[in-house]
């Protein structure tokens, strides 16, 4: 199952220290052009989630919608977090590439 992966890959890269977590931390990486991939857990409020693609949308970072809880998604990094900002370019393109097989092999689209 590839959001087993996807999570069990979030969990690598944050042992790495290769992400940023929670809204403050993520605003903070794309502000200083750090984040080349948000991932926001699917059960974060609208309204959080649209701040936060704005503030991507302005320095052209994506933001993939993962089809994960807040729970699972804090599972996997060891802190409490639905948002997360990942600070290296391999990381993202394989996450990326993860939620993206995740959604086609389940037949939703990755927002």
């Amino acid at each position: 199952m590839n959001m087993n992966r996807l999570l069990s890959l979030l969990g690598i890269a944050r042992r790495a220290g290769k992400i940023s977590w929670g809204r403050d931390a993520v605003e903070e990486s794309l502000h200083k052009r750090k984040a080349h991939l948000v991932l926001v857990a699917e059960d974060i409020s609208p309204k959080t989630t649209a701040g936060v693609r704005f503030s991507a949308e302005r320095v052209g970072t994506d933001v993939l919608i993962i089809h994960e809880t807040i729970e699972s998604v804090s599972q996997a990094i060891g802190k409490r977090a639905g948002i997360v900002a990942v600070l290296d370019e391999g990381f993202a393109a394989k996450l990326a590439a993860l939620a993206q097989a995740d959604d086609a092999e389940k037949g939703r689209e990755t927002v």
